[in-house]
């Protein structure tokens, strides 16, 4: 099992947005991200993440509070803003830390999707449409990588 920073590691969100390590030419990841994020993400970064969550575009776009005409409109420009790029991020960097603490993306996937007692039965996939949801489900992971119930 990685440690928790491991886990969150700009590299390994990186790849989870479909960006290759020859996008980032010369600069660190965490750096290439943020500057990336702020620049707007290509919308193949929103089709990634849609393939490796497995989730329909609805429900992402919903996630992400993007309206599916919008997201129409993102898919033909090629570009997402910065403020739907993080939004992004955030989605990927949640399902790149489930993946490492429960073992793979499948298993992360399923987890994703399903109640969690840990969350007030919540899904955590549907508290991730805003930051402190995605703490929420951080915790829980975190509390899951340690060992701690409850």
């Amino acid at each position: 099992m990685a440690t928790h920073q491991e886990s969150i590691s700009a590299s390994n969100i990186l790849k989870m947005l479909g960006a290759s390590r020859h996008d980032q030419k010369g600069t660190s990841s965490a750096a290439y991200l943020r500057s990336a994020v702020r620049k707007g993400l290509p919308f193949s970064a929103f089709e990634t993440v849609l393939r490796e969550v497995d989730l329909p575009q609805k429900q992402l776009s919903t996630i992400l509070g993007i309206p599916t005409r919008t997201i129409a409109r993102r898919k033909e420009i090629r570009q997402l803003t910065a403020a739907e790029s993080d939004r992004l991020y955030r989605v990927a960097r949640v399902a790149v830390h489930a993946a490492s603490v429960l073992g793979d993306m499948d298993k992360a996937r399923a987890w994703l999707k399903r109640p969690n007692r840990g969350l007030g039965d919540e899904v955590p996939l549907s508290l991730l449409d805003t930051d402190i949801g995605a703490r929420q489900v951080e915790d829980v992971l975190i509390r899951l990588e340690y060992g701690i119930h409850g």
